[in-house]
């Protein structure tokens, strides 16, 4: 376990734009870690859905916390969730005015928890939904860079998207910017064997980047072994501004602003996060 402490480092605005508030880890937790992300300047967290039962109830947290908005969608594992009553509810789920996204969907061809054919077709009806929606989709994606790029060529060119814990080399970088995409970073990229993220995430034009945990995954350094918070997203733009040379609390407001935009949320200048 790490023996680091967390303590803010004075950065705002920030937004979590990836976090999974709804994991067994923080249950009976989750007003403390809201206040912890508050304290460190978080304004917004962004809570994902990657199932049925997590969309719910990011759905309700969503409703519960003012600084909380939610993404509903079936992460390619549980793509074989995906029926037609599946997706009714996805639909009901996406007209919430606290939902702010589709997501996260895509393919994972490292577990391969759900056949491949089985997560593309999920995938492509995801990005239907999104379109039907007029929501902007969130994708994951893990060994399956040409397949996921194929989808989006054919489905999804013309959509507004984010490429979430984005892992992809410098051609798939330059092809999802060419296709309008925002490209977002976690903790992955401040761990000591992360070069090829870091090359890439040196190149991400500052207007389509975004900052997010995964919490509670991917604690970043200096925390390594500690349940990851969406307070700790302060420690990826302090390494990420160290990265490209930029001042820490300007790239605290550009990728808060870049987040605001993509998904829609008031202007972390307003305070409205609560």
């Amino acid at each position: 376990m790490s023996k680091a402490k967390f303590a803010p480092l004075g950065l705002r605005p920030l937004v979590d734009s990836h976090a999974h508030l709804d994991h067994e880890l923080f249950a009976g937790d989750v007003d403390a870690v809201i206040e912890r992300a508050r304290a460190a300047g978080v304004y917004y967290i962004v809570t994902i859905g990657a199932d049925l039962a997590s969309s719910e109830a990011a759905v309700r947290l969503a409703d519960k916390y003012p600084c909380v908005y939610a993404t509903v969608g079936i992460h390619p594992h549980d793509a074989v969730q995906l029926d037609d009553a599946a997706y009714r509810r996805l639909k009901a789920l996406a007209a919430h005015p606290r939902v702010v996204a589709i997501g996260e969907i895509g393919l994972d061809y490292y577990y391969d928890h759900s056949p491949r054919p089985v997560q593309r077709q999920a995938f492509i009806r995801q990005l239907e939904l999104a379109r039907e929606t007029g929501l902007p989709f969130v994708v994951h994606n893990r060994e399956a860079d040409a397949d996921t790029l194929a989808v989006l060529r054919d489905w999804a060119r013309d959509l507004p998207g984010l490429m979430h814990s984005f892992a992809g080399n410098e051609d798939m970088l330059a092809e999802c910017l060419e296709m309008g995409y925002l490209v977002s970073t976690g903790g992955m990229v401040t761990f000591k064997n992360a070069e090829a993220i870091r090359s890439v995430m040196s190149r991400v034009p500052l207007d389509r980047l975004l900052v997010e945990t995964d919490a509670p995954y991917l604690t970043p350094v200096p925390l390594r072994g500690r349940r990851n918070e969406p307070a700790f997203v302060q420690y990826v733009v302090a390494f990420l501004a160290q990265l490209r040379g930029t001042d820490p609390n300007q790239l605290a407001a550009v990728t808060t602003a870049n987040a605001c935009r993509f998904f829609g949320l008031p202007p972390a200048s307003s305070g409205a996060g609560g």
